[in-house]
């Protein structure tokens, strides 16, 4: 991978059968969705995300980590640290995991998709927009450190 652009990160919302990403920007600390891709029992295809990291060549990358509401980690937590571990190995990257608690929510709000049934281009979008929300929150949080 060439030179990481300082200001770029991108941010993951794992899934087992989506994962969604978006682009951050550090100067403005505002994401925007990329796409979701799909995976199979949370396996992603690994050659579309190193052509997102070629393209976009981040600096970091940001992975959200399910959370139950009280703070306990949800069963799939386990698999996004697994996925989070293999980002930071394939692309020698920094990798920082982010409570990800609501953002599914948040994202299923915003679209106005308070339905029991989704197609799968609103969950597509749904996942996209959840990586969004969970990278704007890494970046307003780093921003204050």
């Amino acid at each position: 991978m060439s030179k990481p652009n300082s200001r770029v990160v991108l941010g993951f919302d794992f899934g087992m059968k989506y994962i969604g990403i978006a682009a951050g920007q550090t100067i403005s600390n505002t994401a925007t969705a990329i796409t979701s891709l799909q995976a199979k029992n949370g396996i992603p295809e690994w050659d579309k995300i190193a052509a997102l990291i070629h393209e976009w060549r981040p600096a970091a990358l940001i992975v959200g980590l399910p959370l139950n509401m009280d703070g306990t980690t949800q069963p799939i937590a386990d698999r996004a640290q697994e996925f989070a571990n293999i980002l930071a190995i394939k692309y020698a990257l920094p990798v920082h995991m982010v409570d990800e608690r609501l953002s599914t929510w948040d994202a299923k709000t915003q679209l106005k998709l308070n339905k029991a049934r989704l197609t799968k281009q609103e969950l597509v979008k749904i996942n996209a927009l959840s990586a969004v929300i969970l990278t704007e929150q890494w970046l307003q949080q780093k921003k204050c450190d």
